[in-house]
């Protein structure tokens, strides 16, 4: 394996070290200090459950008069945030994650027409919980079949998943 290898994600560049996986936003390793979102996504999960609370709460109000298109509504739809933030409460969003971590690595293909392709990175925080980091890949419109074909190449030349991939 070279020193390092580079492939396109959807919101910026990943790099495979011979020791760390690294994301950045402009394909510079220096800059990963100037990451917005972090080191997890605590505060994303807040808002989400707030507003989910508040769908709830107006849902409950729409029961109460009897308006039963926006109960529904409300309800179906803080119903799916309280799951998406309880689905995402294992998630991190860090972006440095070191190989000797890193317990398993999945790649998932997209659906056609819903969803993009993503490696699911299983990896140990330093004080040992067991997170996952999605590294999502470009879609459709940026050259997807391309670079997902690439990614899952540079993957596989690191080790870091099987060749029985795709």
């Amino acid at each position: 394996m070279k020193t390092e290898q580079t492939f396109k994600t959807k919101t910026g560049f990943c790099h495979i070290t011979e020791d760390k996986i690294i994301l950045t936003r402009d394909g510079i390793i220096g800059n990963v200090a100037e990451l917005t979102t972090g080191n997890n996504i605590v505060r994303l999960l807040i808002i989400y459950g707030l507003i989910a609370s508040l769908m709830i709460y107006n849902a409950y109000g729409d029961f109460k008069n009897e308006n039963w298109l926006f109960f529904g509504l409300y309800l179906i739809g803080g119903i799916y945030l309280t799951y998406t933030v309880f689905k995402s409460i294992n998630l991190s969003a860090t972006p440095i994650i070191e190989r000797n971590k890193i317990k398993n690595v999945e790649f998932k293909p997209a659906k056609k027409f819903l969803t993009r392709s993503y490696f699911k990175v299983d990896f140990e925080q330093n004080v040992g919980k067991i997170k996952s980091r999605l590294i999502m890949l470009p879609g459709s419109l940026n050259d997807g079949t391309n670079e997902t074909e690439k990614a899952i190449g540079i993957m596989k030349n690191a080790g870091l998943i099987k060749n029985n991939v795709g």
